[in-house]
Parts: structure tokens; C-alpha cells; sequence
């Protein structure tokens, strides 16, 4: 008599072509626009994930006002949490029904930025502005076939996406998927900003510009690392309270003057050891006085963008050389998203970073043009959209 056998396979059977609903920027000054878009199935090392959560960082309000050089049309959204759909060949790292976050930089480990210690800097992160994948193509097509792109490859204001399989962190079962979306960007850039970056030690006067959705988490890093004090500059009175309230601050102050005055008076004349400018965008006056704040041999650290039209911001070389100051840019706090996202929620967990408080107000994705006028109107610390299941 023979013996049933039974073929076991491990291939996933090929994805479809799903239709989504996305939030999508047409060109600057025009707000975004809710669309149909269709999702391709994903490609080798890729996975198309369906997006529960989506953070609102002011670097998408960028795109909308003309200051991000980006490819038009692009899905917006950089931040996110969901689930793997479904995966295209080769992928290793997840499988279909896998939470995970979406970071917005991706860690190849095989590129020189990755194989040198330096995963923030992914050779695959390069089409961050076009949403363009590696291979010159992309995932997401409006009704009329034009090619539209999502920003820094994730376009997580959508319902579904397709990512690189190097951009997405396990996310654990116990994490809710708005927590998890927060550390796809502003945690690790603002925490690692002052951890990595900025190098923050024990007993340190740090001086934090903007107290949003990054600078917030500048302070809890610069409290975690053991500054002595953490001056926060916002001009907004709510963030200024929060910061002092629930993040660590010690002082706070609505104008860089009145900082400087407190940090003259509280150092001796020595001044700040580290200064971190996380405003949503870096001007002169602001660089001017985050130098003026930086003490001898201290170093201030730029998380900002500038003004599409204003590329330069400039700084005396006399300011740096005479106190052998230090400047210095921070993409992604310098962070590893392998190693620091699930870093980030062990800290979490235990109870020495705050996440729930960064969260202001959830919004539907239909409701996204509003959730930029209350992050414009400073409202928010960080806002979240919800996507239906």
C-alpha cells in the first residue's frame, strides 16, 4: 500500500496588486491631497505592509511648503507602524503577519556607511526625496498610471506601502502601534542626537533649541546621559511646559537671550557644553545664537533643515577656532535602527523614556491637513494618524 505524502513549500504564494487611499503632495504650497493610488506587489527584498499608525513630523510639512527637494508627486508620511501583507523574494528579515516599525533610514549592513559603523547614513536611503527604489522604479500609481513616489521610499500616510525589507524593526507584541511609529524618527533623532551625537556626559549644561517632536527627545537623552542641566529655547508656552513637566528639562525659555543670560549666570561664564538645534528649520539668527551659547571645546549639533532658498547658514571662523568649538550635523541621532529602535522600547519598558506623553492628538488620515495646521499653530508635540483597518 503506498504512503500519502504531502509537498511542503515555504514560497509565498504572489501578491497582488492592492488599492490603497494615501495622503499625497502634488507640488508646494498645494496641501495634501486625498488620493487612490494602486500598491504593486513587492520586489526582491521588499515588503508591502499595511500602515496602522503614521507619525506627523514637521520634515513632511517640508515637502508641502516648498522646502524639501523632493519629486512630485510624492506620498507623504516617513514615520509608521503595521504589519507585513505580504513579502517579495529573498526577503529573510520578516515574514507576512510580522508587526514592525518603518524606519526612514534603512541598514543594509552591507554598504560602506553600514559595514563602518555608521547605519544612519544606508546607501539605500539615497532616494529619500524622489521615493524612487533602487532599481529606478516605483510602488505606487495614481488612476491616470503616473508613477508617484513616497517620501524616504516609505509613504507610510497611506494605508498600504512597499518598503525595503532593510527598513523595517520587528515590533513587538506588547508595543501599541502608535508608540511604535514614533521610534520610525523623531525618538531616535532627537535621543540620539544628544546620546550619539552631541555626546552628552554626566554633570553637562546642554542647551536644547525646540521642544517639538525631535527636541523633546533631545532632552530625555540629554537627561538619560546625565546632564546636570537642560535648557530648553521654544517660544511656545505648551512645549515649554511639557518639556519642563514631563521630559526632564530643567529651565525653559521662550527667547535664545533670556538662555543665554540663564546660562552665563548658572556656569560661571563658561557656557553651555553642548547645544542642540532641533527647530523645524535652522536660521542665522538661530546658528548665531547656538554658537554664542557653545563653551570652549563644546560642540553644537544641527538636527534642522534650512529654507529650500536659503542654503547657506554661516558661522565666523574666528567663533570657532577662538573656543576650539565644534559643529556638527545628526541624521537619525546617528542611530542604528537595528540595534536602537528595539533599544528605544527596551527604554521604554523600563520606564526611563516617555512616549505616551509625546503624543498629542491622533487623527484620522482624512483629517491630515489638520493635523499640520495644529503642529504649525504649535499645538502638538507630535501628532499621530490612525489608518482604518
Amino acid at each position: 500500500m503506498a504512503i500519502p505524502t504531502t509537498t511542503v513549500t515555504t514560497e509565498e504564494a504572489p501578491a497582488a496588486t492592492l488599492t490603497t487611499r494615501a495622503a499625497v503632495a502634488r507640488g508646494p504650497h498645494e496641501g495634501w491631497q486625498l488620493t487612490e493610488l494602486r500598491v504593486d506587489p513587492p520586489k526582491e527584498h521588499e515588503v508591502r505592509v499595511r500602515m496602522h499608525a503614521a507619525g506627523l513630523c514637521h520634515s513632511d510639512h517640508h515637502i508641502t511648503a516648498g522646502d524639501a527637494p523632493v519629486r512630485f508627486p510624492i506620498v507623504g508620511g516617513h514615520e509608521g507602524a503595521g504589519v507585513v501583507e505580504s513579502v517579495g523574494p529573498s526577503v529573510t528579515r520578516v515574514r507576512p503577519g510580522d508587526r514592525v516599525v518603518c524606519a526612514y533610514i534603512p541598514a543594509c549592513g552591507y554598504c560602506r556607511p553600514c559595514s563602518t559603523g555608521h547605519q544612519n547614513m544606508c546607501v539605500k536611503g539615497l532616494n529619500a526625496g524622489t521615493g524612487m527604489f533602487l532599481d529606478d522604479t516605483f510602488r505606487f500609481h495614481d488612476g491616470t498610471g503616473e508613477d508617484v513616489g513616497g517620501f524616504c521610499t516609505l509613504g507610510t500616510f497611506s494605508q498600504f506601502t512597499v518598503v525595503s525589507e532593510y527598513a523595517v524593526v520587528p515590533l513587538p507584541d506588547d508595543i501599541p502601534f502608535e508608540l511604535g511609529s514614533l521610534v520610525g524618527c523623531g525618538v531616535p533623532t532627537g535621543w540620539g542626537s544628544a546620546v550619539y551625537a552631541a555626546e552628552v556626559r554626566a554633570g553637562e549644561t546642554v542647551v536644547v533649541f525646540g521642544a517639538g517632536g525631535v527636541g523633546s527627545n533631545a532632552v530625555q537623552g540629554a537627561r538619560y546621559a546625565g546632564a546636570k542641566n537642560v535648557v530648553v529655547v521654544d517660544p511656545v508656552a505648551f512645549k515649554r511646559e511639557s518639556a519642563l513637566e514631563l521630559f526632564g528639562a530643567t529651565h525653559a525659555f521662550a527667547t535664545a537671550q533670556e538662555a543665554h543670560d540663564f546660562v552665563v549666570d548658572t556656569t560661571w561664564g563658561q557656557l553651555a557644553d553642548k547645544v542642540i538645534i532641533t527647530a523645524d528649520v535652522v536660521t542665522q539668527e538661530m546658528a548665531n545664537a547656538g554658537i554664542a551659547m557653545t563653551g570652549k571645546g563644546g560642540k553644537l549639533t544641527i538636527t534642522s533643515v534650512g529654507h529650500l532658498d536659503e542654503q547657506a547658514v554661516t558661522i565666523h571662523a574666528g567663533m570657532l577656532i577662538s573656543y576650539q568649538r565644534q559643529v556638527r550635523g545628526a541624521l537619525f541621532g546617528d542611530c542604528n535602527p537595528l540595534y536602537d529602535i528595539p533599544k528605544l522600547l527596551g527604554l521604554y519598558r523600563s520606564g526611563d523614556l516617555k512616549l505616551e506623553e509625546l503624543i498629542t492628538r491622533k487623527y484620522t488620515l482624512d483629517e491630515v491637513n489638520t493635523a499640520y495646521e495644529d503642529l504649525l499653530a504649535g499645538r502638538n508635540i507630535r501628532g499621530i494618524i490612525v489608518h482604518e483597518q
